[in-house]
């Protein structure tokens, strides 16, 4: 019987998706719930298993092809069988309970044993399989390092990190210094890029940007840190990093200053009485800024473990849509890739976005002497539209002080 595979329901206000890989081809036998394509939104990569057992028929539409909900994608034969050589039927018991354990054997190789190098592909997981294909790799050329050697998303990030030297080689090709030959290669944007691009060319266009700076001394955050990490780590099963004390900071700050926590809608300010902070996050598709919901409610553990099961999923690509969306204020940590200094741009419809940077050891002045303290520069970008120049200063100036005294987010002073 034939099954029609559909484009599922997409999220709110996405119009349509663009079908990025096909994981099985016409012909090719395929199991029930088995990813059979991946479609890509401006947020999220969306799986779409296989309603039934069977053979893929036929697949109607082609990989870079835009298609809404509900449309067509494929049909699978339900309950048909893989063609390939025919199989002898047992003719007597012994040849029956052989037949019976190669059979056991070949599937507990599929599952869960080293495939041969032909096969590799169909025992990656769909976040690998999408990975290597998002980065070009051939997965017959990574070593697996998971159970029975299969491959995990670390051995294709380790095995990037060992093609340095390569890309170093193409670096001087594209130079001309080896041949004399200059190339060029064009792809296409990916949604998510192209999605990226459009926003941060409205949130110039659209709002009336201004950035104000300022530095903080961390030493007593580094200080309270050193004292409690291991003590933390053991209770909660989480490293305490930095990140949990500047959302904490900024939390207390944006209580004291509602309007740097707004947005605007048409000709209205729209307040919000919660706290949905938005962490930027780098992932192989591009930047996403998923987001800690009514953050105020959450305790630093809470902050760190979320942080990092986004951090986690951002690099398998398994964000979910109601993950990416909302927020009314952003956090990008450029200090990471050891940036110094940035103007962040903002993330519509938010009013403004606090730019983190590295920490370097610096002289700075204490009553009266001179000292080496770990500074950083913070910048908080902001819409003059709503956002005065006066409550933008004093906004991260509540930052720097609930960053140089926690005690004070303790007690909410």
């Amino acid at each position: 019987m034939s099954t029609e595979v559909r484009v599922p329901t997409l999220p709110e206000s996405v119009s349509d998706a663009t079908v990025l890989t096909w994981h099985k081809k016409p012909g090719e036998a395929i199991a029930r719930d088995e990813n059979l394509v991946d479609l890509e939104t401006d947020k999220v990569v969306l799986e779409v298993p296989s309603p039934v057992a069977g053979i893929l028929s036929e697949s109607l539409v082609e990989e870079g092809a835009v298609v809404t909900a509900d449309a067509l994608l494929a049909i699978v034969e339900a309950g048909a069988m893989a063609p390939g050589p025919a199989t002898e039927l047992p003719t007597s018991p012994e040849k029956a309970r052989q037949a019976g354990e190669e059979t056991a054997s070949r599937a507990a190789e599929q599952d869960s044993g080293p495939a041969a190098p032909e096969d590799v592909d169909q025992v990656l997981t769909p976040a690998v399989r999408r990975l290597v294909k998002e980065l070009n790799v051939d997965a017959g050329k990574i070593k697996g390092t998971g159970k029975n050697g299969r491959i995990l998303k670390s051995d294709v990030m380790a095995y990037l990190d060992r093609q340095a030297t390569a890309k170093d080689a193409d670096m001087e090709a594209v130079a001309g210094t080896a041949s004399g030959e200059r190339e060029e290669k064009r792809v296409p944007m990916t949604r998510l890029r192209a999605r990226i691009a459009e926003r941060l060319l409205e949130a110039q266009q659209n709002a009336a940007i201004l950035t104000t700076f300022n530095e903080v001394n961390l030493k007593a955050a580094m200080d309270l840190r050193s004292r409690h990490k291991d003590a933390f780590e053991k209770a909660y099963d989480v490293r305490l990093g930095f990140m949990s004390f500047f959302v904490k900071a900024a939390v207390e700050a944006l209580k004291k200053f509602p309007v740097v926590n707004a947005s605007i809608d048409g000709n209205d300010i729209v307040y919000h009485n919660f706290f949905d902070i938005g962490v930027a996050v780098g992932s192989p598709r591009g930047l996403v800024v998923p987001i800690l919901r009514n953050v105020d409610q959450m305790s630093f553990a809470e902050i760190e473990d979320t942080i990092r099961a986004f951090g986690q999923k951002a690099k398998e690509g398994t964000l979910s849509y109601d993950e990416l969306t909302g927020g009314t204020f952003t956090i990008s940590n450029g200090g990471v890739f050891g940036s110094m200094l940035s103007t962040p741009i903002l993330n519509p419809p938010q009013s403004a976005i606090l730019g983190m940077h590295n920490i370097v050891q610096r002289p700075i002045v204490e009553d009266g002497e001179i000292v080496i303290r770990p500074m950083m520069y913070l910048a908080l970008s902001y819409d003059h539209r709503i956002i005065d120049g006066r409550e933008a200063v004093q906004c991260l100036v509540t930052i720097k002080e609930c960053l140089e005294d926690p005690a004070r987010m303790l007690l909410s002073i």
